[in-house]
């Protein structure tokens, strides 16, 4: 095999972290250890769990399910006041459900999916809210967090879930939904909290939170240190290896001005899985209907190479922002931020599109391959708190966005990477066969690598202004108003061997939510809402799949913004003194302007999708015991306006108006909940429904529906250190969590235990 690859080298610094933590570890058990019978017998100390969760900024039950406001000035009312759906998963639901990452974490979000990448659509999180496709709307700290990255959450408080169009908050995108990450920051006091996870299939995880205060405790330090390990379970060859830091720095705890620099870093190097390959139910290569994955009959199986296959990842991001309360009433704040994300990967697709599976029993080990970085710099000025105007009171957020993106992707030239017929496999053709039912992922490689730098850089800058405001009309009538101005320009340039190519599109879009709020009683409120979003030509920057994508020739003769509107009537009640939240919704979002294709070579904005659903929600205690963390989702999608079918110039048979949309299923259910037995007992347990989900537009292939089981139980050693025994996908179930729109499907974990050492002090 001959090889030239720039690959990101091995990391020293995550043996270093793991060494930090497992020292750290070690001593503070051996400490804890040792004074805990002094410290059962001494008063009140400073006990913080690695549950502690500080959406608002003031002291609130840590260990609650319920989140009362969301961490964004731009949400000017409670989340019982709010009229859109809003789903928090606190920081005591991660701890309870062992998440390490984000899919982890939304899998308790019902309407929530995620899509699968590949090699045009890198690899990385691609959740689907709704129905559409989010993987460019996903916020960190409110401000956009760009570029193709698999998300960990070591150094996340907490996760806002914002459903239904909100361009009015964070600009192009988010058709169904945004979300938003809310990182540790330092506290006004000092802990330490850390643990260690083993499991199954050689799982280790450690991870350490450190807050220190300092400057006669006006300023404050927190270090986050993450290092994880695993193979995964039911999969052959695949594993996963990553390292993160997360420093942190406030200056000014409990005056009006407040300074908070803040870094964090995460490097990945794993052995990708791309799943099950589709088995193709047809003799030709003619459309084919409601194909899902076949496995051979051992779904352990990996159509990898070990000896070609590789991704790794790196994130850098540093934030400063500056924060002075003006008045009582009035705070101004500054956040600035520069970010730069990359990865690096070569990883086999199971293709299907010769009929091997079909026919011969065989796989071809299409090679998917992907450079890319993109960096980010922004600045976000808000200016919000509340006032009095002609009898009203007024609780508002106005602000400034300025930001420029740049992302360069390329790839690598491999050799042979064609389309063959595999009539025998046993690593045949060089390794690019494989058997269906029996792969072997040591095959020898004896094809070439070379960088290939000949590639896509875009560049976008984007400038915007908004207010929100909610006015208190009278104690039982709240008008809440939203408006957000962006101008959106963008610009691509491509390299390839048959020579140069730029396209430029600037967008200028405005957009507006509004909401009625009648509260019967002070514990709840039933609203009406309305509100829009719209998706400027190549949002993305390439990174992703792009609906509306930027690219040059007779294909793009339409460049406008997609428009996306949401009318929504709910419900928001909390029960039992207001330790219990209930939520109900039901909406209809509308995505019109879509780019489709009305002859063979040209498209237009003229599409139509339409979405109507129903949700329900429950978050918090029940008794002081007993919590609970669920919800239901049903969509209803439709392509009500789908174009038609072909690419390249050439349009196929068929038609895909009236088809249920990608990645959309009907039902979803999620349950998490636990019970305090004793004071020093906890079990939970969850159950995780998705109904079947198409992976295409045309309904050809899909994934089937499931339902997974989880369970944990919990247990106080000593006032310092837990443990803590999870369970997921308790009967090892097999199913598939993401269906790519061609060849594969991803398929989930089997049967993991994980049992957790946590020590806080």
């Amino acid at each position: 095999m001959s090889r030239t690859i720039a690959k990101i080298p091995a990391s020293s610094p995550r043996l270093l972290a793991s060494a930090i933590g497992v020292a750290l570890g070690a001593s503070s058990v051996a400490h804890l250890a040792q004074a805990a019978e002094d410290t059962e017998q001494k008063g009140q100390r400073n006990s913080i769990s690695l549950g502690a969760t500080n959406i608002t900024g003031e002291e609130q039950d840590n260990t609650s399910y319920q989140v009362e406001k969301a961490s964004s000035q731009k949400y000017t009312a409670p989340l019982v006041d709010t009229p859109r759906s809003v789903t928090v998963v606190p920081q005591q639901v991660l701890k309870d459900t062992a998440a390490t990452s984000l899919q982890d974490a939304l899998r308790t979000v019902p309407g929530i999916t995620f899509g699968a990448g590949e090699g045009g659509n890198p690899q990385g999180d691609r959740p689907f809210i709704r129905g559409f496709d989010a993987q460019g709307d996903t916020y960190l700290d409110g401000v956009r967090d760009t570029g193709g990255q698999s998300r960990e959450i070591f150094d996340i408080e907490s996760i806002e879930v914002s459903k239904g169009p909100n361009s009015s908050f964070g600009g192009r995108g988010s058709a169904g939904g945004s979300l938003n990450l809310v990182s540790k920051t330092p506290q006004a006091r000092d802990f330490t909290n850390g643990g260690f996870t083993y499991g199954s299939d050689q799982t280790r995880r450690y991870v350490l939170d450190v807050n220190r205060q300092f400057l006669d405790d006006s300023a404050a330090f927190r270090l986050n240190l993450m290092s994880h390990e695993q193979n995964v379970a039911g999969r052959d060859a695949v594993n996963y290896d990553r390292w993160g830091v997360a420093p942190s720095l406030t200056f000014g705890l409990g005056t009006p001005t407040r300074v908070n620099l803040s870094y964090y870093h995460m490097e990945s190097d794993d052995l990708p899985d791309s799943g099950i390959p589709y088995g193709y139910g047809s003799s030709t290569a003619t459309a084919h209907v409601h194909d899902k994955p076949n496995d051979g009959g051992d779904s352990s199986n990996f159509y990898g190479l070990k000896d070609r296959d590789f991704r790794k990842t790196r994130a850098d991001i540093s934030t400063i922002s500056i924060e002075h309360d003006l008045n009582d009433t009035m705070t101004l704040k500054n956040t600035l931020r520069h970010g730069s994300t990359g990865q690096d990967y070569i990883l086999t697709q199971p293709d299907d599109s010769k009929l091997n599976v079909n026919k011969y029993g065989t796989v071809w080990r299409r090679a998917n391959s992907r450079v890319s970085t993109t960096t980010t710099t922004t600045n976000q000025t808000d200016l919000f708190g509340s006032f009095q105007a002609l009898g009203f009171k007024n609780s508002y957020s106005t602000g400034l966005e300025f930001t420029g993106e740049e992302t360069r992707v390329s790839s690598y030239t491999i050799s042979p990477n064609t389309n063959p017929v595999c009539t025998v496999a046993k690593g045949s053709l060089g390794g690019q066969c494989t058997s269906l039912s029996n792969p072997n992922p040591d095959d020898a490689w004896t094809g070439s690598i070379a960088r290939n730098y000949n590639g896509t850089n875009t560049k976008a800058t984007s400038r915007a202004a908004y207010v929100f405001d909610t006015i208190e009309l009278d104690p039982k009538w709240l008008l809440n108003v939203g408006l957000r101005y962006d101008t959106f320009d963008t610009e691509a340039n491509t390299n390839a061997t048959t020579g140069r190519t730029k396209i430029k599109d600037d967008s200028q879009f405005f957009n507006w939510q509004a909401g009625l709020v009648w509260k019967p009683l002070d514990n709840g409120s039933i609203y009406a809402s309305y509100a829009t979003s719209a998706t400027p030509a190549g949002g993305l920057l390439g990174e992703g799949s792009d609906g509306n994508p930027l690219s040059a020739g007779a294909a793009t003769s339409d460049l406008q913004p997609e428009e996306t509107v949401n009318y929504e009537l709910g419900t928001k009640w909390d029960l039992f003194h207001d330790r219990l939240s209930l939520t109900a919704a039901v909406f209809r979002t509308e995505k019109k302007n879509t780019r489709i294709l009305v002859d063979a070579l040209t498209y237009e904005n003229a599409g139509e999708s339409r979405v109507d659903g129903v949700e329900l929600s429950a978050s918090g205690k029940i008794t002081e015991q007993w919590q609970v963390f669920a919800g239901y989702s049903y969509l209803d999608s439709e392509l009500v306006s789908a174009g038609l079918n072909g690419r390249n110039g050439v349009v196929s048979a068929g038609s895909n108006k009236g088809n249920q949309m990608p990645n959309t299923p009907k039902s979803t259910f999620s349950l998490w909940t636990t019970y305090a037995i004793t004071p020093k007992l906890t079990v939970g347990g969850g159950a995780f429904y998705v109904d079947q989900v198409y992976g295409d537009a045309g309904n050809t292939v899909y994934v089937p529906s499931y339902t997974r089981y989880d369970a944990m139980a919990s247990y106080k050693l000593t006032k310092n250190i837990d443990l803590q025994l999870n369970v997921q996908n308790l009967t090892d179930k097999t199913y598939y969590d993401k269906a790519f729109s061609t060849h594969f499907a991803n398929q989930a974990a089997g049967r993991t235990a994980l049992l957790t050492t946590s020590f806080h002090f």
